[in-house]
């Protein structure tokens, strides 16, 4: 099978990294998948191109640096993916973001209609997609399939569709790379951690849509009834100062929140220096990566009812969910900090969770299912 991955968006973040990880898991699998997107103007090696590269794909087209879908400006790279198709016969063209599905929604037009290619859309968020009549054609007839962040998530959306494919498949995490291992000493005492502490880390970017108030009156309860417990904050944010560390002194906690910055080489090891995980709000990628690689490490986790998290999240078998506030996220912090055989039983049973569930493979294997059920009505 030939596949062609289409984003509009060269920066690493939100469905960069699903999106490689799911190239590679095709191309495991044996299919020729490609692809498409813009270069990064500064040449960064954090950017979704150079970090292709490293992996081994090299994109074969480049689009222009732009936002949002604006047809006038898009013509040239509709036509750059049009010749590119008659040049490659792709039999799909995976797209991630709505300028890059418009683009290719007219780049594939004849070829949709004589049945060469398929188009199937990514819609990386948890939440239902509005009902409105642009949004009724471009994830309707104008998209042959549909893949969401979860089985709940295509529910959602399976009455947009009108009976056309949809799938709900969770997100993949490397199982090798997050594998669980007893946490770095070093890299503890790197990160100002006693051996006697215990840690309740997060990963997330800081911003104020995160409740990172909601995590520090949190962590206020736990801290003035636990006082060995910490959080350990891995992420970065433009406005870190106002959102976390102000606020943590305010409520009296600052020497109890360690901020470890963005982490890359070194993030499972960082990952693995906490005791309990936990997630608030999804972020822009609704697959809740963050969350998948806390499972694979087979760290319990602690979220609430929002988006994805209580799909990923088994409760009361790999962690807990509970209502988004204050004094019940406590109460279930503590509940797992001061258990240290049910922080164990939990953590095992996320890594069987994360091996049966998370794996690139079978993510790899449900998306060839879809693409099949749309390349069969050709």
């Amino acid at each position: 099978m030939r596949i062609l991955h289409v984003t509009s968006d060269w920066k690493w973040t939100g469905p960069a990294a699903p999106m490689l990880q799911l190239l590679l898991a095709q191309r495991a699998r044996g299919c020729t998948a490609e692809l498409a997107c813009p270069e990064d103007p500064s040449g960064r090696p954090d950017s979704l191109p150079q970090q292709a590269r490293a992996a081994g794909v090299e994109p074969v087209l480049e689009l222009s640096r732009a936002r949002g879908a604006i047809w006038w400006r898009d013509t040239a790279d509709a036509r750059r993916l049009e010749g590119l198709l008659g040049e490659r016969p792709f039999d799909v063209v995976h797209t991630w973001h709505t300028r890059d599905h418009v683009i290719a929604v007219r780049a594939t037009a004849e070829r949709r209609r004589n049945g060469a290619t398929r188009l199937i859309r990514s819609h990386r968020g948890a939440e239902s997609i509005a009902r409105l009549p642009w949004n009724a054609w471009l994830f309707g007839r104008a998209t042959d399939g549909l893949l969401c962040v979860s089985p709940r998530a295509a529910q959602r959306n399976a009455r947009l569709r009108g009976g056309l494919p949809v799938l709900g498949a969770f997100g993949a995490v490397d199982l090798e790379r997050f594998a669980p291992r007893p946490p770095d000493p070093a890299l503890r005492a790197s990160l100002g951690l006693l051996p006697g502490h215990l840690v309740l880390g997060i990963t997330a970017r800081v911003q104020r849509h995160r409740r990172f108030d909601l995590l520090l009156e949190a962590m206020a309860l736990v801290a003035h009834a636990l006082p060995e417990a910490r959080l350990l904050v891995v992420g970065r944010g433009t406005h870190l100062e106002e959102t976390a560390r102000r606020p943590a002194a305010r409520l009296g906690i600052a020497d109890r929140v360690i901020f470890a910055g963005y982490r890359s080489a070194d993030y499972p090891d960082v990952l693995r220096a906490s005791d309990v995980f936990t997630l608030l709000v999804p972020g822009s990628d609704g697959s809740c990566r963050a969350l998948l690689e806390a499972a694979a490490c087979g760290i319990p986790a602690v979220t609430t009812g929002l988006g994805t998290l209580p799909e990923i999240v088994s409760d009361g078998e790999t962690g807990l969910v509970v209502e988004a506030e204050p004094d019940r996220l406590a109460a279930a912090w503590r509940s797992l900090l001061e258990n240290a055989a049910l922080r164990r039983a939990f953590g095992a049973a996320a890594r069987r969770r994360a091996e049966r569930c998370f794996s690139p493979e079978r993510l790899a294997e449900q998306v060839e299912g879809l693409y099949r059920t749309v390349l069969a009505d050709r």
